[in-house]
């Protein structure tokens, strides 16, 4: 599990396909403490660590993965920047919301503006998922716990302060970019609930 507060911002150094694809990803984690089969979220999506060095991991992410997620539908490239966080330990502060890192689906970026010091972007959902999201209720972006601000059909806004997008890539965002979204875990059980008549 996971918060969406992103610990760290890494690089791809490399990427190859060997049935599944393998990507190493630079990082900034003290790697020692970094147990081989961790659970590291990258970009939202939560990859296990199966080898690493002093500022490096690596990761397979199988078709699977990559049918869900950017990485397949944009693809990741040597020097591309990801939003990284470490698995949530007991007693570590929630600042954001539980994320799980399974990608429900990407949506794409239909447009980017300034708004004084802020960055606000409009996000299309696949239509499959645009029921679960809420104004002003939680999202995953990327890995990023953010707050919708309003919502119109398969459409939703969102405004990122500057202190966001100082410490995640979402200062790279552009019009057009696919975007991993993972829905609140609470809105999936809830619309669940009102489908069998629960509530």
């Amino acid at each position: 599990m996971f918060t969406g507060i992103i610990t760290d911002i890494g690089t791809v150094r490399g990427v190859e396909m060997r049935g599944d694809m393998r990507a190493r990803i630079g990082c900034g984690y003290d790697m020692a403490g970094v147990d081989l089969g961790a659970s590291i979220a990258c970009d939202g999506v939560c990859l296990t660590v199966i080898a690493k060095g002093e500022d490096w991991f690596e990761v397979d992410i199988s078709a699977e993965t990559l049918s869900k997620t950017s990485i397949g539908s944009a693809g990741w490239s040597v020097g591309q920047r990801l939003n990284l966080e470490r698995a949530l330990r007991v007693g570590d502060e929630l600042g954001g919301h539980i994320v799980s890192g399974h990608v429900d689906g990407v949506a794409r970026i239909v447009s980017a503006a300034r708004e004084g010091d802020s960055l606000r972007l409009v996000f299309e959902a696949p239509a499959e998922l645009a029921r679960f999201v809420a104004p002003k209720g939680s999202v995953a972006l990327n890995g990023t716990s953010l707050t919708v601000n309003e919502v119109e059909g398969r459409r939703f806004g969102i405004n990122l302060i500057p202190h966001t997008q100082t410490v995640t890539t979402w200062s790279d965002a552009a019009e057009g970019d696919a975007v991993n979204l993972e829905i609140d875990t609470l809105a999936r059980y809830v619309a669940r609930l009102a489908e069998a008549g629960a509530v």
